[in-house]
């Protein structure tokens, strides 16, 4: 009698356990465009310990002729009253023929004993063909604005940023070279006259004063001697004014003709002769000398001379540091201002492609 009644409390724990177990199948939407995705959720709900086996299919595996898998995923473990759990798993199913589908129910093992869900309907639907009139063809719809997201925005900000920071850099250096007291050497370029024209200027000053018919002669001839031999020295390259006037003679016939050098030769002499003897010349006579001084000048004249002379300053020590130190500020501003321009570039790069 005692086993009897072990045996039917054993048979009435058992079937305890087995009435514990339910499958459930459900799908969130019973029809479905061609090639669009629906979701069916199979769960079982076992006693607290047991572990049901789902279903297993293979990435497009057809769960029945026409309906494919794409994917399978379990969703979380929910634990009920009772002792009770609730396990799921995902199927994402898809189809490409437009029929009224017919869903078996799924098995879902628990302790080596199968348990079924119910059956289900899954409606795919076609999409309308206007057979009549199939030259006509519809416009692309318009381009929807994407909602602001600011991780696509962040790179371009923060970078500006940056940008800002070198930019007031570059002019807080400037600013500062700006102000200082120019240190770096400029080559100054200074344009002088040709030889001629001095002398020619200088003589009409002589002319304009008519120094010629004064009775002070011996500033007449000085002037006059001092105007050539300045000429002489620019426009043929020797000492004129430390020469006396044979030895300017001496050297003049190494360079012109012997008909203007003696007319030459007879102009200092008579300035020789008013300044150290005391020789008192005719108005005429220094008329003549005059005009061999101008006709001299105009014969002998060169117009491609350079008109220009080139003047490099020489700095001191302390200069030369500080022409240093300014030039490397200047090469850290060039370096800023490119670093500032390739940051213009990347930033308005980013803004195209978010923008385009």
């Amino acid at each position: 009698m005692k086993r009897i009644i072990q045996s039917a409390l054993l048979l009435l724990l058992t079937l305890t356990m087995h009435a514990q177990v339910s499958v459930e199948a459900r799908i969130d939407s019973i029809q479905m465009f061609i090639g669009e995705q629906v979701h069916l959720t199979l769960s079982a709900t076992v006693a607290d310990g047991q572990q049901p086996v789902f279903p297993v299919y293979q990435r497009t595996q057809q769960m029945v002729p026409g309906v494919e898998v794409l994917s399978q995923n379990d969703d979380d473990t929910i634990h009920l009253d009772g002792g009770k759990v609730r396990m799921s798993r995902t199927y994402t199913l898809t189809s490409f023929d437009d029929t009224l589908y017919y869903l078996p129910p799924l098995s879902v093992t628990v302790d080596g004993k199968q348990y079924q869900s119910k059956s289900l309907a899954l409606k795919v639907l076609g999409v309308e063909v206007d057979t009549i009139h199939p030259e006509q063809f519809y416009p692309a719809k318009d381009v929807q604005d994407n909602p602001f997201s600011w991780d696509d925005w962040s790179t371009a900000f923060w970078l500006s940023l940056v940008l800002l920071v070198v930019l007031g850099a570059v002019w807080y250096l400037y600013t500062r070279l700006r102000d200082n007291k120019p240190i770096v050497s400029h080559i100054r370029i200074i344009r002088r006259a040709l030889p001629h024209q001095k002398a020619m200027k200088e003589i009409e000053h002589i002319q304009h004063e008519h120094l010629s018919a004064s009775q002070d002669q011996k500033t007449y001839y000085t002037r006059l001697t001092d105007t050539l031999r300045t000429y002489l020295e620019e426009r043929f390259g020797f000492s004129a004014m430390e020469m006396t006037s044979d030895e300017i003679i001496e050297r003049l016939q190494q360079e012109e003709d012997q008909t203007k050098i003696d007319e030459l030769r007879q102009l200092f002499h008579t300035a020789d002769l008013v300044k150290f003897a005391k020789h008192a010349a005719l108005i005429n006579e220094n008329d003549r000398n005059l005009a061999t001084a101008i006709a001299f000048i105009d014969e002998t004249k060169k117009e491609d001379m350079p008109t220009e002379q080139r003047i490099q300053p020489t700095l001191t020590d302390s200069e030369r540091r500080s022409q240093r130190q300014r030039l490397t500020v200047i090469i850290i501003m060039g370096v800023l201002i490119v670093a500032a321009l390739s940051l213009v570039a990347y930033i308005g790069w980013r803004l195209y492609l978010l923008l385009a």
